[in-house]
């Protein structure tokens, strides 16, 4: 097990190239299941989060291969297995995109109820209430959702797939997947709108799928009855790209992501400015400055895209740690979505958290601590406050990190950082 080092106080100048999107590519290599050929996806990001949906796919028979450049490409089985483990599945929650390709190509999966990140309970319901509108039958037996189609196969269905928190994404990723091949036309209404959905239609295009309105709450697909291999790039990862503009804006000094849609970030920018950064955009890049000045406090409310992305709301957190006065942060898509406050207070960090609502008191100073990773995103904001923390910080258990960023210490070293990946030992 891992830990990174960092002493804080540098200040962070130059580039940072934006991979692969990791919420578009497990999806869209899920989507390999619903064809025999080769689906290859040449901008796969280096994840732990990747090698295990890669893992997940061979035990379902498929052939896997990685370039020496990087990217991915999968060929499923002429006859996939029907059933994923348990072991690989507990680590990541989206495995559970096998789900839909692989009921409506077999007519039958059996998947390990998902794991992953631990903020609270977020229920697949979603993703269940609408497989069965397509016609399957479910169960859950021994940990395992158990799936069966009719004979005929699926066919497709009128459906509706909001919550109360908003759209469920990978839900509506499940759903528009196992239409693909269903009999008839599905149509989904409350489906969710972010870029991911909006990517993997495009990878089910290319593959052959009818498909309308994505990037849309209402989606319609015309069932065909085969799919082919394909290539599809995935969008550059918008979470990755906020998360360097933050540390920019915490650390100071210039930091501009390249390779990014900035109009995927339009909420973040409005931020930096209402905080009192200054901003700048391209058409493929975005940067932020700063003097090393504190933020203004500045609320913000996790919602569904367009709104500011609650993969993004542990890492402002980070950066409202630090600003003259109090900002409100409420969490509306995951609420329970805090492991990280106890870590940040830690650090020196003031916060209170009453249900739903974090009130950040931003404090002049943090100091570097040991503090513990629980999770993907709030591992990358321990790091961010650690940047500007007094002495050095120990960030243990950062296998977390791994599953969303790609040798985050190197791009940080590149940008100016004093930060260490080692050998953790002795850690928790």
């Amino acid at each position: 097990m891992d830990k990174l080092t960092i002493r804080g106080g540098r200040r962070l100048d130059g580039e940072v190239p934006i991979g692969g999107a990791k919420n578009a590519v497990l999806p869209v290599l899920a989507a390999s299941l619903l064809t025999d050929q080769v689906l290859e996806v040449p901008n796969a990001p280096r994840l732990s989060d990747v090698r295990t949906m890669c893992e997940v796919l061979r035990e379902l028979g498929s052939g896997v291969e990685f370039s020496s450049r990087g990217g991915v490409s999968v060929q499923s089985a002429q006859r996939p297995a029907s059933r994923t483990g348990w072991d690989l599945v507990r680590k990541m929650r989206g495995s559970v995109c096998v789900l839909g390709p692989l009921l409506t190509r077999t007519g039958r999966a059996e998947v390990s109820l998902p794991g992953g990140c631990v903020f609270g309970v977020r229920p697949i319901d979603v993703h269940l209430k609408g497989l069965e509108a397509l016609g399957a039958q479910l169960r859950i037996d021994h940990g395992y959702i158990i799936a069966e189609a009719p004979r005929s196969g699926l066919v497709g269905a009128e459906l509706f797939l909001g919550t109360a928190f908003g759209s469920s994404v990978t839900g509506t990723m499940n759903v528009m997947m196992a239409a693909t091949l269903a009999k008839g036309t599905t149509v989904i209404h409350g489906a969710a709108c972010e870029p991911e959905v909006e990517d993997l239609g495009n990878c089910l295009l290319a593959m052959g799928a009818r498909i309308h309105g994505l990037g849309s709450p209402r989606i319609e697909i015309e069932g065909v009855t085969e799919l082919k291999g394909a290539t599809h790039a995935v969008l550059p990862d918008r979470i990755e790209a906020g998360t360097y503009l933050v540390a920019g804006a915490i650390a100071g000094g210039r930091v501009r992501t390249t390779g990014c849609r900035p109009q995927h970030l339009s909420v973040l920018t409005d931020r930096f400015f209402e905080a009192g950064y200054a901003v700048e955009r391209g058409p493929d890049w975005l940067e932020v400055r700063s003097d090393g000045q504190r933020a203004r406090p500045t609320d913000v409310t996790t919602q569904p895209f367009p709104g500011f992305p609650t993969d993004l709301q542990a890492q402002w957190m980070a950066l409202m740690c630090r600003a003259e006065g109090v900002s409100l942060i409420t969490e509306r898509i995951y609420p329970d979505r805090y492991m990280h406050l106890p870590e940040l207070v830690r650090l020196g960090a003031r916060i209170r958290r009453q249900e739903a609502v974090a009130i950040v008191q931003g404090t002049e100073r943090l100091s570097g601590a040991h503090v513990t990773a629980s999770d993907l995103r709030a591992s990358a904001a321990l790091v961010l406050a650690a940047l500007v923390a007094e002495g050095e910080t120990q960030v243990h258990r950062v296998y977390h990190i791994d599953r969303g960023y790609e040798r985050i210490e190197e791009r940080l070293v590149n940008l100016g950082a004093d930060i260490l990946r080692e050998r953790d030992e002795e850690g928790p």
